[in-house]
């Protein structure tokens, strides 16, 4: 696919973020997409490609009342939109479609009108790690981490300020949900949740949505919003099990995701002027930055807590807040989109000055997938 011949014309979340204890599952995935539809400047009967992730994409297609010309529901865990990102690029590029919409809706918290998990159900993990105790992401993420610690001695501390340092790109959000600054004895002191993650290293519950549509760059020119073309992708996976990864130290799914990506943008890393990288917990941010070759192995958290990544620094990174301090509904991959296609346009409440160029990392399940966007705003 031609650089930069799709474009993002819609993007918008939910109208309300965090609690939401009056819509469904379904219709936080309908409010999204109504909200992206009139971003764009166009109509339901605009749009005949439907794409989305965690749900049943041909229930947000009845509901919504479109009847599509392709239709796409890979869910592979909260990287999904990065995914379906790249698909439907493909997909309007070879002619399937033109114009797709692309849903995100989970009542995380209220739990209203949920249908079970939000990823395919792994038979490999259900037989081989469930049984021992290997349940939830906190008992998962657990192991590369502290693998990871004891490899490049990765501190407490230094892990802790990952958390401090996305709390302060929170307090530039008005959306976010906790936007006070914290310091490094606060995340300690945060409840134990399972070593070494405390409370305040672990993403947010929360309930809400978002929606992208996405058209040839040509059509885009036309409508109402700024263009955010689509300059790059990359998509990877590597094992539904935690305990099977090749490397507890490194996702290679994030590796070959990521060089995909740039390779395909034609970009190296110092043209990035924006970063979001998923954080469901404080240690991704870490795996993203090295494994997208950003620092080298060992070197992240450093990076981080020597501020390299805060407001004002030379790679501002998850500037919305991030899943720990700003909205995590289960699937975070959709808000992190949101925040890049916001800076592109140069709308974001917390703006890289001069950015043209975003790279939207996303990891799905516990290292078991990922997904990579670039984005730019110059045609």
């Amino acid at each position: 696919m031609e650089r930069n011949a799709i474009a993002i014309v819609g993007a918008s979340e939910t109208t309300e973020l965090g609690k939401v204890p009056t819509m469904s599952q379904v219709q936080l995935h309908a409010d999204a997409a109504l909200n992206a539809i009139e971003d764009a400047g166009l109509k339901l009967s605009d749009i005949d490609g439907v794409a989305t992730g965690g749900h049943n994409a041909v229930e947000i297609a009845h509901y919504l009342g479109i009847v599509p010309n392709w239709l796409d529901g890979t869910s592979v865990g909260g990287c999904s939109f990065m995914l379906l990102v790249r698909h439907a690029c493909a997909a309007i590029d070879g002619g399937l479609c033109n114009t797709v919409l692309i849903t995100h809706g989970e009542s995380g918290r209220s739990g209203l009108g949920r249908h079970g998990s939000s990823i395919f159900p792994s038979l490999f993990q259900q037989q081989f790690e469930r049984p021992y105790g290997v349940t939830r992401p906190p008992t998962m993420f657990t192991i590369p981490v502290l693998r990871y610690m004891k490899d490049y001695g990765l501190s407490e501390e230094t892990l802790a300020m990952v958390s401090v340092v996305q709390r302060e790109w929170a307090g530039k959000n008005p959306k976010a949900s906790f936007k006070d600054p914290i310091t490094v004895d606060e995340v300690l002191n945060s409840k134990m949740i399972c070593y070494p993650f405390r409370l305040l290293m672990c993403c947010l519950v929360t309930d809400g949505g978002g929606a992208l549509i996405l058209t040839k760059a040509d059509l885009a020119r036309d409508l109402r919003q700024k263009p955010v073309y689509i300059r790059g992708t990359g998509e990877s996976a590597e094992t539904p099990m935690i305990s099977q990864m090749a490397d507890f130290t490194s996702s290679a799914a994030f590796r070959v995701s990521g060089k995909n990506a740039f390779e395909s943008a034609g970009i190296s890393h110092s043209d990035v002027d924006h970063l979001m990288i998923y954080d469901a917990f404080a240690h991704l941010p870490i795996y993203g930055l090295e494994d997208l070759g950003f620092v080298g192995r060992g070197e992240a958290g450093p990076f981080i807590a020597e501020g390299c990544t805060r407001p004002g620094a030379k790679l501002p990174l998850n500037t919305n807040g991030g899943g720990l301090s700003y909205m995590h509904s289960g699937m975070y991959g959709m808000y992190a989109l949101q925040e890049g296609v916001r800076q592109m346009r140069g709308t974001a409440p917390a703006q890289v000055n001069g950015a043209e160029i975003s790279v939207v990392h996303g990891v799905g399940g516990m290292f078991s997938a990922s997904g990579t966007i670039v984005m730019t705003n110059v045609a």
